[in-house]
C-alpha cells in the first residue's frame, strides 16, 4: 500500500489532482457565460441554466456505469480514455450552431466526464493505506475546487473578450495539456483485484450500499449539501449582471474565485477527521454553509464575496468527509460506493436550480437564502444521526 508521504503517494495525487482540474474545469466553464447565452439565443435564464444541469445530469448517470466497469476491467485506462472523450467534445463544442447542439454536446460531455470522479477514490483506496487515503481525498477535492475556479475564469474572461465559443476551444487546449500530464505521472494499479462483470452482482453491489445507513447518510448530505451549493451560484451570477452590481461576465467569472477558500477547507478536511468524528465534520462544514449564506444577504458586493468564500470552505470541508467516509465504510465494490455518491451529488446539482427557481422568481435572492437554509437544517440532522450511528457500529479499517 502507498504510504502518506511517499513519492508514489504524490505522483498519483498529483496526476489524480490534475485531472480533477480538468473534469471540473470543463464542468463550470459554462457558469460565468449563463447570462451571455441568454442573451445569445434568447432564452431565459433558467433555459440558460440547463447547459450546465444537463452536463451534471449526465455525468451523474454516468457514474452508475464506471464505478462497476472500473470493478471489472480496472481503473487507470478507464480515467484515461474518458478523459480523451471529454476533451474532444469540449472541441466540438467551440463549433455548436445552436443551442439544441449546444445542449447535446454537453449532454455527451457530462458522459465522458464522469470516468474520473467515478473512479479516482476507489483507485486511492485499491493503492492508498488508511492515512495516506484520508489525505490524498482532501488534496483530490482541491483539485475539484481548482479545476471549478479555472474553468470559469477561462470562461468568464475569454468569453467576455472572444465570445462562448472560443472559451470552449481554449478550453480544449487546457484539457489536452493537463491529459498528457495525467499519462505521464499516473501509476499503474498494483493493489486492485479484478471482479467479474455481471450486471446482477453490478445491482445487489448498489443495493447493498443502499441499505448501510452509514452510507446512505453521507449520499443524502453530500446530494443535498450541493443541491443547494452550487445552484446559489448560478442565481447569484444573474443577481450580480442585474443593478445595482452590473457585472460582465469576466467579473462574474472572478466571483468564483471564492472556491479557493473550498481548496482550503478540502486539504484541511483530512487533518480534521484524524482528530474529531467525520459527522463532526460534516456538521462544522454544514453550519458554515449556513452562515455563509446568511451573510449573502447583505446587499453588499464585498459581503456577497465574503459570504461565497465562508460557503465554499464549508461545502468542500463537508464534501471531502463525505466522501473519504463512503470509501472507509464501503464493505465491498469501492468504486461503486463511491460512483453511488456521486451519482446523488450530481443529481442534486441538476434537480437544485429547479427547487430554487420559485423562491427566486418571489422573493429574489433573499427567497434563494431562505429556501437554502431549509435545506441545510436538514443535511445537519442527518449528520447528526451519523455520529450516533457510527458510535453504535465499529468503523472499518
Amino acid at each position: 500500500m502507498i504510504e502518506a508521504g511517499s513519492r508514489a503517494f504524490w505522483r498519483a495525487t498529483l496526476a489524480l489532482c490534475l485531472g480533477s482540474v480538468m473534469i471540473f474545469a470543463n464542468v463550470y466553464v459554462t457558469q460565468p457565460l449563463l447570462p451571455m447565452i441568454a442573451d445569445s439565443f434568447g432564452i431565459s435564464p433558467l433555459q440558460a441554466g440547463w447547459s450546465f444541469t444537463v452536463t451534471t445530469l449526465t455525468l451523474g448517470l454516468s457514474l452508475l456505469f464506471y464505478g462497476p466497469l472500473s470493478d471489472a476491467l480496472g481503473r487507470r485506462g478507464i480515467i484515461l480514455l474518458s478523459m480523451g472523450g471529454a476533451a474532444l467534445t469540449t472541441l466540438a463544442l467551440s463549433q455548436a450552431e445552436s443551442y439544441a447542439m449546444l445542449l447535446g454536446l454537453r449532454a455527451l460531455q457530462g458522459l465522458f466526464l464522469g470516468g474520473l470522479p467515478a473512479i479516482a477514490i476507489a483507485y486511492m483506496g485499491d493503492e492508498f493505506n488508511r492515512k495516506a487515503l484520508m489525505l490524498a481525498v482532501g488534496f483530490y477535492i482541491s483539485g475539484n475546487t481548482l479545476g471549478g475556479v479555472g474553468g470559469r475564469l477561462v470562461g468568464g474572461f475569454v468569453g467576455d473578450s472572444y465570445g462562448w465559443s472560443q472559451a470552449f476551444a481554449v478550453m480544449a487546449a487546457i484539457s489536452v495539456l493537463l491529459l498528457g500530464l495525467v499519462i505521464w505521472l499516473l501509476p499503474a494499479s498494483s493493489g486492485f483485484s479484478p471482479r467479474a462483470l455481471r450486471p446482477r452482482i453490478m445491482l445487489r453491489d448498489l443495493a447493498g450500499h443502499l441499505r448501510n445507513p452509514l452510507l446512505l447518510g453521507a449520499y443524502l448530505v453530500g446530494g443535498l449539501n450541493f443541491f443547494i451549493f452550487i445552484n446559489q451560484y448560478s442565481y447569484a451570477t444573474f443577481m450580480l449582471a442585474d443593478e445595482p452590481y452590473g457585472l460582465s461576465a469576466k467579473f462574474l467569472g472572478m466571483l468564483f474565485l471564492t472556491y479557493l477558500s473550498g481548496t482550503v477547507g478540502s486539504a484541511l478536511s483530512g487533518r480534521a477527521a484524524q482528530q474529531l468524528p467525520q459527522p463532526v465534520c460534516l456538521m462544522i462544514g454544514i453550519v458554515l454553509l449556513m452562515l455563509g449564506s446568511s451573510v449573502t444577504l447583505i446587499p453588499t458586493l464585498p459581503a456577497i464575496v465574503v459570504g461565497f468564500l465562508i460557503n465554499s470552505f464549508g461545502f468542500f470541508f463537508a464534501h471531502s468527509t463525505a466522501s473519504s467516509w463512503v470509501s472507509r465504510h464501503a464493505e465491498q465494490a469501492r468504486a461503486s460506493a463511491s460512483s453511488l455518491y456521486l451519482l446523488f451529488y450530481y443529481l442534486g446539482a441538476s434537480a437544485g436550480g429547479f427547487y430554487l427557481a420559485p423562491f427566486w422568481h418571489a422573493h429574489g435572492w433573499f427567497g434563494v437564502v431562505a429556501a437554502s437554509l431549509l435545506v441545510f437544517c436538514l443535511t445537519l440532522w442527518i449528520s447528526f444521526l451519523l455520529l450516533r450511528a457510527e458510535r453504535r457500529r465499529p468503523v472499518l479499517a
